[in-house]
């Protein structure tokens, strides 16, 4: 499989990255350890997850997934075959999003301790953060990168124009600088990534890690009217894509994937791996049968014809 670079990390990451926002929640901890397993053996690297997974369940509080994936990481005995993604910034209970320094490096041990690892492979900033100056945040990294317990820091949920800012001040300050976005984009929430923020991450070099790359499952066809909804714990949230434009996405789908013989899954995910400037999308998967869908994304080439037609449906 061909591996790709991962902005500036240094890392070389597989095209596809696996979700850890399900471990501790809809998937429990035998079936994530069987599902990491499973992602690992078949040749991925990179598992993204966030100290907020996963704080929405009922009696949750943050941390469950960091716990399950140090967990399998104790019984593997090793992690130098896997990168390690996590997240800090978003509401822990502090009732706001906070990016500030004595914040970060409190969050950081909590994340190290759960995962049992000493160096996190890539720390990201989860929200902006507007009341904290970049410089705050990045002196935070800097402290972190210099004690040698974060290898590489990247952002999520940038726009353009605060994504500028925060590179422009690592650039003034030679404080360290955010080698990753992490974006809400696929075939269906294109507008907001697309043009300027995906101008700008090619031409600065940033590694693209998409999510919602399925639309939290809406593009694999399953929902096609209320009646579905009940199919998962994110069924609800599928009203907001039963509009025309969400049709029309899953018609292009689905005969893509007929001609290809592909799933409306993988041609999705194979549409932001043919991206220009996305290094690697993620997905989240709750069964084995599910995760081997997925990955069979990544040896889904689509056409010249079959791009035209999803571009054309998609089009914002």
């Amino acid at each position: 499989m061909d591996k790709r670079k991962l902005g500036s990390t240094g890392f070389l990451v597989a095209p596809l990255a696996f979700g850890g926002n399900v471990f501790g929640w809809t998937a429990d901890e035998l079936t994530s350890f069987a599902l990491l397993d499973r992602f690992v053996g078949a040749g991925f690297n990179l598992i993204d997850t966030a100290d907020s997974y996963s704080r929405w369940a009922k009696g949750h509080v943050g941390g469950e997934s960091e716990t399950v994936i140090g967990r399998w990481i104790k019984r593997r005995g090793h992690h130098d075959d896997i990168i390690v993604a996590t997240k800090v910034g978003s509401d822990m209970g502090e009732g706001h999003k906070i990016l500030r320094k004595d914040y970060i490096l409190r969050a950081a041990e909590a994340s190290l301790r759960r995962l049992g690892v000493d160096c996190i492979d890539l720390y990201q900033s989860h929200w902006d953060d507007e009341n904290t100056a970049f410089e705050e945040t990045l002196s935070a990294y800097d402290r972190l990168i210099r004690d040698g317990k974060v290898k590489a820091i990247g952002a999520s949920n940038l726009n353009a124009p605060r994504l500028a800012q925060a590179l422009a001040v690592s650039s003034e300050t030679h404080l360290p600088r955010y080698a990753t976005l992490q974006p809400h984009y696929n075939i269906y929430e294109r507008a907001s990534f697309e043009g300027e923020l995906q101008a700008l991450c090619m031409r600065k070099g940033v590694g693209v890690i998409t999510y919602f790359s399925l639309a939290a499952g809406f593009l694999t066809g399953k929902y096609r009217s209320p009646a579905d909804f009940g199919k998962s714990a994110r069924g609800e949230g599928m009203k907001k894509f039963m509009n025309d434009r969400g049709f029309r996405i899953l018609d292009a789908l689905a005969a893509v994937g007929k001609r290809l013989a592909a799933t409306q899954a993988q041609v999705a995910l194979a549409w932001l791996m043919a991206r220009p400037g996305v290094t690697a999308p993620i997905a989240s998967a709750t069964s084995g049968a599910q995760l081997d869908e997925l990955l069979g994304a990544v040896a889904l080439k689509l056409d010249a014809d079959a791009m035209r037609a999803l571009d054309a449906a998609s089009a914002p």
